[in-house]
């Protein structure tokens, strides 16, 4: 009779200093602002709700570059996977969930000035393009391989995502106001056509045929896991995280959409008994209304 072993990675349990200190850095300015809103009238717009998602973002950061994650990322694909897919969606929507108008009101003005310096940069259409085609361009396998090989590129690779990671979020969650809003189905086509196209790249590597990076295909069949069934993994993990990110999206953004479209709905309807003289006291309803569209979309899951 035969036997087969399964032969394990090595395994290290361990936080790496970089990006402790810049968490730590983050948490520091966060919980100062967050406290200071506490204790001032504007207290509702500081809920625990909004501290635990920021914290929880700083600890994602921790997590997906210490080890075991960073460590196996250099033996398993899936591993590697997972780092990416962290530091490009969870990492920045942890941190912009915990974010909004109140809290960032002190820089504010100097975002808004950024934002009008930089051109095209904070545009919209430039976050869509930069978090589909980081990650297509990383994924090559000649620059996947190098990144795998060399810690410089490696640095550049997780600073790449991490960046249009947030621009793109930044965009549809907009914790302050901006002249480019989406409105309409601006949000909707922006979240579907980035999904799809970063999911296709997921169905790609599910499917595809062969090994398509030598680093991994050197490996040894750690965990009995073929370089072809691990990447398959990865991608199938790559695909299945853009489709219920979506999913989710999509339905909040539904929501959200018709509890604006019913405010309006109102406020239009009093406007006009008001113009025909059949309510008197609208204007008291009309602005309490706004002041609801206002007080939801600050609190919403979603700030477009």
């Amino acid at each position: 009779m035969q036997h087969f072993s399964v032969v394990s990675p090595p395994i290290t349990w361990g936080v790496e200093l970089p990006p402790l200190i810049l968490a730590s850095i983050l948490w520091a300015v966060y919980v100062r602002r967050w406290i200071a809103v506490r204790r001032s009238p504007d207290r509702a717009h500081a809920p625990v709700w909004r501290l635990v998602s920021f914290v929880c973002g700083g600890l994602t950061l921790v997590i997906a570059q210490g080890n075991p994650i960073d460590g196996l990322g250099d033996h398993l694909f899936i591993f590697h996977m997972i780092q990416h897919l962290l530091l490009l969606d969870v990492f920045p929507l942890f941190l912009l969930f915990g974010l909004n108008r109140v809290l960032m009101r002190p820089i504010t003005r100097r975002v808004q000035w950024i934002e009008q310096r930089v051109g095209f940069l904070a545009k919209p259409w430039f976050g869509l393009v930069g978090y589909t085609l980081g990650m297509w361009i990383w994924h090559a396998p000649v620059l996947y391989d190098a990144a795998s090989r060399h810690d410089s590129i490696h640095l550049l690779e997780h600073m790449t995502f991490t960046s249009v990671g947030f621009l793109y979020w930044w965009h549809l969650l907009r914790p302050i106001p901006s002249r480019d809003r989406m409105t309409s189905m601006g949000p909707m086509a922006y979240m579907g056509v980035t999904k799809v196209t970063v999911g296709l790249l997921g169905m790609a590597l599910t499917f595809a045929p062969k090994a398509l990076y030598s680093f991994y295909d050197e490996q040894p069949t750690w965990w009995g896991l073929a370089p072809t069934t691990d990447q398959m993994m990865s991608g199938a993990l790559m695909a299945t995280e853009q489709v219920l990110i979506m999913g989710v999206a999509f339905g909040v953004l539904f929501m959200r959409g018709l509890r604006e479209a019913e405010v309006q709905a109102r406020r239009e309807e009093r406007l006009m008994d008001r113009r025909e003289g059949t309510a008197p006291d609208a204007e008291p309803e009309v602005d309490a209304d706004a002041e609801a569209a206002r007080r939801a979309a600050d609190t919403g899951f979603m700030r477009i």
